[in-house]
C-alpha cells in the first residue's frame, strides 16, 4: 500500500513526522478515514510519495522555496521513517479542475511508470481543500491535522501557518511555539540557507502578488512581444553609456536587451546579471540561456525584487541599466518604494559606475492647462462606459471607439482603484470642441491611448509623476551625479503613428489658440557615482 502526500511542503512538521511514523509502524486498519470510518486496510505501508506541488515556483510568497530545497527537506525528513520515500515535482498549472488526476499522471510520468496510483494501492494524506479532488476520484483520504471538515478547523497549525509566523518574527528560530511545531529536517534547512530572511522580504513586499507578478491582467504574450520588438531601439539608445565589467539589468523582462549587449565586442569580458521578478518572463529567460541565445556565456538570471533590498553586492556593478520600470514602482507600489529603489541603485554602484534609466516621463510644465482636440471619425464615439470581465471582448470594444470615446473610457479609468481622478471638461471655441485639462493628464492618456491589448493593467499605471528635473533632483538626493547627457525627448515613431491625425494640443493665449508641439515622452537619465 502507497502513502501519496500530495503539497507544496514548503515547510514539514512533527505533526506529520509523528502521524506517518504511527502509520507506518502500527495498523492501517485502526485509523479512519475523512468520515471517521475504519479504513479496514491490511496491508502495510510500502512507500511514501511526495508529490511537491507548485515545483517550478519560487521567490514568491506563495512558494518561497524552490524544488530542489524542499527535496533535501524532504529526503531529510523521510530518513528515519524506515519506508522508502519518493519526491516528484508537480508543476502549477493554474485553477485545475482535475488537478488531482494531473498529479497522478505526472507521479507515473516523472516515476517512469514505477508508481501508478490507484485508490485499491494508495490513500491519500491531505488536510485541506484538495482532499476533495482525490475523493471524487475514489481514493481514501487519512485527514493529518484536520479535526472538523465542515469547519476546517485543525488538531495543530498547519505548515504554512508556520510559515506566516516565520515572516513576522525576526528572532523566529527561537521562538518556542515555531521550534516545537516545525521538524527539524526543515528547522535546519531554514537556519542554514537563511530562508526566514528571503520569506520575510517577500511577504513585506506590497508590489508583487503572492504568485510573484505585478500585476494579474497583463496578456504576457503580448507584452513579451513588445519587449522584442522594441529591443534594439533600447540598446542603440543607451550603448554609448555602458561601462564593461559586471553589468546588471533590473526589469529585464525577457533578456532582450541582454542578449544585444553580449553581441557587443566591447563587454566580451563583462559578466551580466539579469534581475526579474515577474515569474513569467524570469522563466522565459532561463528558457532562452538553454536554448544558447546569448553570445556570452556569463550571463546569470535571478528572481529578485529590487524595491525591498540590494539584488547586486555593495560597490559591485559598473553597469546597473532600467528600462520602462520605475514608473511601474511607482503605479503599483509607492513613492516610498520609488525612492529607496533609487537609493539602492547607488548603493549597489562601483565607483565610477552609472545607472541608466530609460523610462517615460512627464513634461517639465506639467500642472498647465492645455486644450486637446481628439478625432471623433475614426471611430465610435457612444458606448463608452460598457462593463467588462474577458481582456480580448474589452480589446474589440476599445478598437472601435473614435480618439474621442477612447477618451471617455480612459477617464473612467485611468487609476480609479488608485483613488485618482481625470478632471477635464469640454469647452467650444468657434464651433470646435476640446478637452480642457492638464497637460499631464492629456499625457497620460497620449501615451496610454493605443495599449488595447492590456488595457486594465495600463490603467493601473502612470507615466507622468516626475518630469526631468524633478528625476535628476531625486536622484541627487540619493548621492548620484546626474551626468549632462540624461535627456528628455519626444519619440517620433509614436508621433508619427499613434497622435498624428488623432489629437492635437493647444493653449489659450490672448490672442487665441496656440498649437503646441507634441510633448517629450521619454528620458534617458544616467545617475553616476563618482
Amino acid at each position: 500500500m502507497y502513502l501519496l502526500f500530495p503539497g507544496r511542503h514548503q515547510i514539514l512538521t512533527n505533526f506529520q513526522f509523528e502521524y506517518l511514523h504511527s502509520i507506518i509502524y502500527g495498523k492501517l486498519n485502526g485509523y479512519t478515514d475523512l468520515h471517521a470510518k475504519p479504513l479496514a486496510v491490511t496491508e502495510k505501508v510500502t512507500a511514501i510519495i511526495f508529490a511537491v506541488t507548485s515545483a517550478n515556483h519560487s521567490n514568491t510568497r506563495r512558494n518561497p522555496l524552490p524544488f530542489y530545497l524542499r527535496a533535501l527537506a524532504i529526503q531529510e525528513f523521510a530518513r528515519e521513517l524506515n519506508v522508502p520515500a519518493f519526491i516528484y515535482g508537480v508543476d502549477d498549472v493554474g485553477n485545475l479542475s482535475n488537478f488531482a488526476s494531473y498529479t497522478l499522471k505526472r507521479v507515473r510520468h516523472e516515476s517512469e511508470g514505477l508508481f501508478d496510483l490507484t485508490p485499491d494501492n494508495t490513500l491519500v494524506l491531505c488536510s485541506t481543500p484538495v482532499l476533495a479532488m482525490y475523493e471524487a476520484l475514489g481514493f481514501k483520504i487519512l485527514p493529518a491535522e484536520l479535526a472538523d471538515r465542515t469547519t476546517w478547523s485543525y488538531r495543530c497549525p498547519l505548515p504554512w501557518d508556520l510559515v506566516e509566523k516565520i515572516a513576522g518574527d525576526d528572532a523566529w528560530s527561537n521562538n518556542a511555539d515555531i521550534v516545537r511545531n516545525v521538524h527539524p529536517a526543515s528547522r535546519e534547512l531554514w537556519e542554514k540557507y537563511k530562508l526566514g530572511d528571503k520569506v520575510k522580504l517577500l511577504f513585506r513586499d506590497t508590489m508583487i502578488s503572492d504568485d510573484g507578478d505585478i500585476t494579474t491582467t497583463r496578456d504576457y504574450n503580448t507584452y513579451v512581444r513588445q519587449m522584442d520588438e522594441i529591443a534594439e531601439l533600447k540598446y542603440t539608445e543607451t550603448a554609448s553609456y555602458v561601462k564593461a565589467g559586471r553589468i546588471g539589468d533590473i526589469g529585464c523582462a525577457v533578456g532582450s536587451w541582454i542578449k544585444l549587449a553580449c553581441k557587443d565586442d566591447r563587454f566580451r569580458e563583462s559578466d551580466f546579471y539579469g534581475i526579474e521578478v515577474a515569474r513569467h518572463l524570469f522563466d522565459i529567460c532561463h528558457q532562452r540561456k538553454h536554448n544558447g541565445e546569448f553570445a556570452n556565456p556569463f550571463v546569470f538570471f535571478s528572481q529578485r525584487n529590487a524595491v525591498t533590498g540590494l539584488v547586486f553586492e555593495a560597490n559591485s556593478m559598473h553597469t546597473i541599466h532600467t528600462s520602462s520600470l520605475t514608473h511601474e514602482i511607482e503605479s503599483y507600489g509607492s513613492r516610498s518604494e520609488l525612492l529607496q529603489f533609487i537609493r539602492n541603485r547607488y548603493l549597489e554602484l562601483a565607483s565610477g559606475g552609472v545607472w541608466i534609466n530609460r523610462d517615460v516621463v512627464a513634461p517639465a510644465n506639467k500642472e498647465k492647462i492645455v486644450l486637446m482636440k481628439l478625432n471623433r471619425s475614426d471611430g465610435r464615439n457612444n458606448d463608452y462606459d460598457k462593463p467588462f470581465s474577458e481582456r480580448e471582448a474589452l480589446k474589440a470594444y476599445l478598437k472601435d471607439l473614435s480618439t474621442y470615446g477612447r477618451f471617455l473610457r480612459f477617464a473612467m479609468d485611468f487609476r480609479k482603484k488608485e483613488g485618482y481622478f481625470v478632471r477635464y471638461k469640454e469647452v467650444t471655441i468657434e464651433n470646435e470642441v476640446y478637452i480642457e485639462l492638464t497637460l499631464k493628464d492629456a499625457c497620460e492618456f497620449m501615451s496610454r491611448k493605443d495599449y488595447i491589448d492590456n488595457w486594465q493593467s495600463e490603467m493601473h499605471e502612470t507615466f507622468c509623476f516626475w518630469d526631468l528635473g524633478e528625476w535628476k533632483q531625486n536622484l541627487e538626493q540619493a548621492g548620484f551625479t546626474v551626468a549632462a547627457e540624461s535627456r528628455a525627448y519626444t519619440n517620433e515613431w509614436i508621433v508619427e503613428n499613434r497622435l498624428k491625425g488623432k489629437v492635437v494640443l493647444f493653449e489659450q493665449t490672448a490672442t487665441g489658440l496656440l498649437k503646441l508641439d507634441y510633448p517629450v515622452t521619454n528620458m534617458i537619465l544616467l545617475g553616476e557615482k563618482l
